[in-house]
């Protein structure tokens, strides 16, 4: 493993603009959005997560929406279970009110969203966003996938089950969506006007923003949950954000030329692996201290980042190489050669945790072995892929991105 130090300033930012607070229903938010049954729910069935609560949530009084975990009897704590953050993302450990769905890839292409099951490799829906799709974020409870579109600026949500319709939210500039883990605010990072929405995660309606000093692309959030921690790839450096303050706590600017992307939090909480494709490689990051401690180098063009089902390897993909990174070494243990070539786009690992899902945009959707890097079945999809989701995946609930678990 090479290291190298960076730049660190966790001190909080001169703000040059106050925090903007901002109530009141988007504009464009009645656009309905048709749904194309995927075939396999039965007919008047709701949509999942467009209305009630999730079947393990209290609802508030007097609401139709659950407690955030830890409010009421029967809800999510939002600490981590077994001390550490993906102890409840093991294999098989689906939430129980994810259980019915059937596992389903869902593939986004232009303006498609293509349903696959991953055991017949047949493509079994489709679903209409109505504007091209680059990322598709499960719900915080899981019960809904939500795509999102850079370059028009939307919401969308879209369902595992049944023909019902949803309404686009706008959301000018998004380039990632997530959810708190108490479950109480979607954060949704805008680059072009470089803040962080705060916005309710049923409605999708803005409620505050929190002024960045970079245009923020991912994102994934402490062990207790209280920070969120971005990354500015134009800029080179990684931003803390607050969030009961709602503001800035923390930048570090990486050495010159570095371009971070993705990001993971270790499992004992106490590192952020932050992909940089321009370095090849994994920043590490003391999540206390915010720091930089390292780098780990995997291949060039390093980008997508996946956790293994029992949560001992980092999966870096990108440059046409899988590499597998031990979390108890901090070191490489496996490079293997991927389809294609290029940087794919990870869409999850399966239940088992033998196979990782990756899509390459050319068209090509494919499992790899997590034991041995086989491709272990592929697809062709028409298109350029976009986006890629396996869905359900373990987990108590999802903090969105491209694939945060706890």
């Amino acid at each position: 493993m090479g290291c190298r130090g960076g730049r660190s300033r966790a001190a909080a930012l001169p703000l040059t603009a106050a925090l903007a607070l901002t109530c009141g229903v988007l504009a464009g938010c009645e656009s309905p959005v048709p749904f194309y049954p995927p075939g396999e729910g039965a007919p008047g069935r709701p949509v999942v997560g467009l209305g009630g609560p999730a079947p393990y949530l209290s609802p508030r009084p007097g609401s139709a929406t659950p407690d955030p975990p830890g409010g009421g009897d029967g809800g999510v704590p939002v600490a981590p279970a077994g001390g550490h953050a993906y102890a409840a993302t093991g294999p098989g450990m689906i939430a129980p009110h994810a259980r019915s769905m059937p596992p389903r890839l869902y593939v986004a292409h232009g303006p498609f969203i293509d349903v696959i099951d991953p055991d017949t490799l047949q493509i079994v829906g489709r679903l209409y966003t109505g504007a091209p799709a680059s990322r598709l974020v499960p719900s915080w409870d899981l019960r809904r996938l939500w795509a999102t579109g850079r370059t028009h600026g939307m919401l969308v949500p879209v369902g595992p089950h049944g023909p019902e319709r949803g309404r686009t939210v706008n959301a000018t500039g998004t380039t990632g969506l997530y959810f708190t883990p108490d479950g109480r605010n979607a954060l949704v990072l805008s680059r072009r006007s470089r803040r962080v929405d705060v916005r309710d995660p049923d409605t999708m309606r803005r409620s505050a923003s929190v002024p960045m000093p970079c245009a923020a692309g991912h994102a994934d959030f402490t062990l207790d949950g209280s920070s969120l921690v971005t990354t500015c790839a134009s800029a080179g450096a990684i931003a803390r954000v607050d969030l009961a303050g709602r503001r800035v706590s923390g930048t570090i600017r990486l050495p010159d030329g570095a371009r971070p992307g993705d990001l993971r939090l270790s499992p004992d909480g106490t590192l952020f692996y932050v992909a940089d494709s321009v370095k090849g490689g994994v920043w590490l990051v003391d999540a206390g201290r915010f720091a930089v401690l390292g780098f780990v180098r995997t291949a060039p063009g390093a980008r997508g980042l996946s956790i293994g089902r029992n949560a001992r390897r980092l999966f870096v993909a990108g440059g046409g190489i899988l590499a597998a990174v031990d979390f108890g070494t901090r070191r490489v243990t496996s490079r293997w050669p991927l389809p294609g070539g290029g940087s794919p786009i990870p869409g999850g690992v399966s239940s088992d945790g033998t196979a990782l899902w990756l899509a390459d945009p050319a068209g090509l959707v494919y499992a790899v072995s997590t034991r041995t890097g086989r491709v272990l079945r592929k697809v062709r999809v028409a298109g350029r892929l976009a986006g890629l989701r396996l869905h359900p995946q373990p987990g108590r609930y999802s903090l969105g991105g491209t694939g945060l678990f706890r």
